[in-house]
């Protein structure tokens, strides 16, 4: 008598919606933890969840050697963090620097990273290819999760 062998299938149970949702939690609660590390209030960040995923944090600082120009962090899911400068004439922004090393790291580390841009370093030049999945990319960004409530008030 041949044995039966059943066959399981794995459904998986996260949607597309799922996982961009858990992006999203993930990242705007990252954001808001490096925004209050560099002293800045959450409402000088935007998040771009389209890919590859990115954001910008205004900064409220100027560097001595460009003191007519505003600064912001800019971080996306190749590169992690770079610092960069507004230019005159309303292009792109002009990167000065890349943190590197890490595509989500501390808080402390971005804060640690501005300082020395702001004292004269300019971080690594070219940009790190720091990407891997977008699922690494949200586990990564899970310990920063936030609950975020539909407009009827419910998570």
């Amino acid at each position: 008598m041949a044995a039966c062998r059943t066959v399981e299938r794995v459904i998986p149970l996260l949607t597309g919606i799922d996982r961009d949702h858990r992006l999203r939690s993930g990242l705007t609660g990252y954001l808001a933890a490096v925004s209050a590390a560099v002293d800045v209030g959450e409402e000088s960040c935007t998040v771009d969840l389209d890919a590859p995923a990115s954001a910008y944090i205004a900064l409220d600082l100027r560097l001595p050697r460009h003191p007519g120009r505003d600064t912001a962090l800019l971080w996306d899911e190749r590169h992690g963090w770079a610092f960069a400068m507004e230019t005159h004439s309303g292009e792109d922004l002009l990167v000065l620097g890349y943190l590197g090393g890490e595509l989500v790291p501390a808080p402390a580390h971005v804060r640690g990273f501005v300082a020395a841009v702001r004292a004269g370093a300019s971080g690594h030049p070219d940009p790190p290819d720091l990407r891997g999945s977008r699922f690494d990319l949200v586990e990564r960004l899970g310990a920063h999760r936030r609950v975020i409530v539909n407009w009827r008030g419910r998570p």
